[in-house]
């Protein structure tokens, strides 16, 4: 009897074991984030280079869920506000580069000018925030997916983290982009 209420113990205290190291074995572990997706092409000119995407890959830089607020702003060369605004995302890039707040400027200028108008322009306005060019000329599929009220109008601008998303269709000073963006902090 002494010999079965052993063996029952210890069979408990098996149990007790798996049970334990199964719980552990549930912990989700971290999630590696998905690679960005490869550009359609990549434009380089002078020691500056541009990455292409469609609006399909580009998604993927829209809707990261990590611990870092993202300011993605979409603009053009040929646009008056946007390149007065430029320097504001500039200085915000600079300012909280260490703070996890990365700045994207998503260039919608023509792919037949990325050469000739928007890699020189990034070079003389030595832009160094993370741009990209959006090669989708299709603005009535996927205007809707970046904003639903989104008019096609520029500048525009997403501030978004894991919590929390907010769309701009207007240009910013800069004391009025840091302060939207602490709202995401």
């Amino acid at each position: 009897m002494a010999l079965k209420i052993r063996n029952g113990a210890l069979l408990l205290a098996f149990l007790g074991i798996m049970a334990t190291a199964c719980a552990k074995k549930e912990e989700k572990p971290e999630v590696a984030e998905t690679p960005a997706p490869k550009p359609l092409k990549v434009y380089s000119a002078e020691g500056v280079s541009v990455k292409a995407y469609d609006f399909d890959r580009l998604e993927y830089f829209l809707n990261k869920k990590n611990d870092t607020t993202y300011v993605v702003n979409f603009w053009a060369t040929w646009c008056v506000p946007c390149v007065e605004e430029l320097p504001h995302f500039e200085q915000l890039n600079e300012k909280y580069k260490k703070d996890k707040i990365k700045v994207l400027l998503v260039s919608l200028d023509m792919p037949k000018m990325a050469e000739s108008k928007l890699l020189p322009f990034i070079k003389e306005k030595q832009l160094k925030s993370d741009v990209v060019l959006l090669r989708d000329p299709d603005q009535n599929t996927w205007l809707p997916k970046v904003d639903s009220t989104w008019s096609g109008a520029i500048p525009a601008t997403i501030i978004y983290n894991k919590d929390s998303r907010k769309f701009y269709e207007r240009s910013f000073t800069y004391e009025e982009l840091e302060k939207e963006v602490s709202n995401f902090k």
